[in-house]
């Protein structure tokens, strides 16, 4: 049977992924040009497949629509594998991005997901099911928060 290729040398069929995606933050920006104020949006996207993969994406567009697939475009390009202990973390860690903090501990099984915000839903779509987690500082950013999670599952250690 010959397959046939498309531009970029994939195979023809559409490919089926398993990545659930989160739409954490849409917000409209604002630029000002000389003639007035140009809109546009901004979408924050978090992608898993619950199994320890993980990704955020922040784009923007002219609208909702093009920047939420801008956004799930690059959450699919920066894409990492969290090490999983079970249904948790392997150890304690500390993250920081910007002004926001984080601090992650492992849970006992069954405990859940003790945590808030986008952290919680970042840890969901991670496939991670018992974890505490506690944002230290009273950032209200979200990217930071959720970049703070990603930085803090890229320091983790396999044990």
């Amino acid at each position: 049977m010959i397959k046939q290729k498309n531009r970029r040398g994939d195979d023809a069929r559409e490919k089926k992924d398993d990545f659930e995606q989160k739409l954490l933050d849409v917000a409209r920006v604002v630029r000002v040009v000389a003639g007035g104020r140009r809109f546009s949006f901004r979408a924050v996207i978090a992608l898993g497949d619950r199994k320890g993969t993980i990704g955020i994406g922040v784009a923007k567009g002219k609208d909702v629509s093009g920047a939420v697939e801008k956004a799930v475009n690059k959450a699919r390009k920066s894409l990492i594998i969290v090490p999983l202990k079970g249904n948790t973390i392997p150890h304690d860690i500390y993250s920081k991005y910007g002004a926001a903090k984080l601090l992650l501990k492992p849970a006992a099984q069954g405990k859940g997901l003790v945590a808030g915000g986008v952290v919680r839903v970042i840890c969901n779509l991670a496939g991670i099911k018992d974890i505490s987690a506690k944002l230290i500082s009273r950032s209200a950013n979200k990217i930071n928060n959720a970049k703070a999670t990603i930085e803090a599952f890229k320091m983790l250690k396999k044990i």
